[in-house]
């Protein structure tokens, strides 16, 4: 192992560190450890969040670990405000600047796959959001936008995730603001959004066994704390009004609790299935998205890889 001044001096060099994976993996506490080693700044990249009063239910990272590292990205918006992957570039793009201008390191940590993408990738040339369409394509339920999008992109419709509302109405709007399929215009993203090459980018998981009974023990921790009691208090600040927000796995759960559609039991047990249901998804999408070296976790111990005198010195990302 390298002496402390070795590791400062190479840490110097890096220019970011990546840290990626599915929820309740163990990517929060690795990013404070490491950021603590290195002298790193951490820049979540995690889409729910970013909102104000999201707390217990996104595992927002403490007071406690914000003071002792700085967090960026988190409590930036109100659920009154949208957010998107633009946004996230622009924002965490300022962020890496000013961490740079401190000679410290970013540490980008999340599991949202498509701001990882759309930062290290571009965004293609998608059209922007059009409000009035945006707005009423929002009140349709999901299965009409599925159900319009088999019809005029069937190839779109087989591949999306289907159970990501976000993700489909982008897809339907994208399809009615240029009168082209989604799934032809994506390949043509594609050629531009080459994979890049990015030292020190790592895609954490765990054994499936491991990994589920973290995600339950932290469903249980929430519902302690008081996730029900949260949520009451959202709804009166508009957090069935925002779309993306109320998408936070929990929260809408809680929700129809309180509307009276199901007991608490029912209620934690389906948020833990959910939960293990996009867990599941997001390692899917970083196996498909191929940037990053991929790391078993096992215990909470600071895996050899990601000591500091093991990381690479140059990285691709800017």
């Amino acid at each position: 192992m390298a002496a402390p001044s070795d590791i400062s001096s190479s840490a110097a060099c890096l220019c970011a560190v990546f840290l990626a994976g599915p929820t309740a993996v163990g990517k929060s506490a690795l990013a404070l450890a490491l950021a603590e080693q290195i002298g790193g700044e951490i820049i979540s990249v995690d889409s729910m969040q970013v909102y104000r009063g999201l707390d217990l239910g996104t595992a927002k990272p403490p007071l406690a670990d914000r003071l002792r590292v700085p967090h960026h990205l988190v409590d930036i918006c109100d659920l009154t405000e949208s957010f998107d992957a633009a946004q996230f570039v622009r924002r965490a793009r300022q962020a890496v600047a000013e961490i740079r201008a401190r000679g410290k390191i970013p540490i980008f940590c999340g599991g949202t796959g498509l701001y990882f993408q759309a930062y290290l990738s571009g965004l293609g040339e998608a059209p922007a959001a059009e409000p009035a369409l945006r707005a009423e394509l929002e009140k349709l339920p999901l299965a009409e936008l599925l159900r319009e999008l088999r019809e005029r992109d069937p190839a779109a419709y087989e591949k999306i995730d289907k159970q990501n509302p976000r993700r489909v109405l982008r897809a339907v709007e994208v399809i009615r603001l240029t009168g082209r399929k989604f799934s032809e215009q994506r390949a043509e993203w594609n050629v531009e959004q080459r994979r890049p090459k990015v030292e020190n980018f790592f895609c954490l998981t765990r054994p499936a066994d491991e990994l589920r009974r973290r995600i339950e023990a932290r469903v249980d921790e929430m519902f302690r704390q008081g996730l029900v009691e949260e949520t009451r208090a959202l709804l009166p600040r508009g957090l069935e009004q925002n779309r993306t927000a109320l998408q936070a796995i929990g929260y809408r759960q809680v929700v129809e609790h309180l509307r009276g559609r199901r007991n608490l039991t029912e209620t934690i047990e389906g948020v833990k299935i959910k939960t293990w249901q996009f867990a599941r998804r997001q390692l899917t999408w970083f196996r498909r998205y191929g940037t990053g070296e991929w790391l078993e976790l096992r215990g909470e111990n600071l895996p050899p890889r990601l000591r500091p005198e093991w990381l690479r010195t140059s990285s691709a990302a800017g």
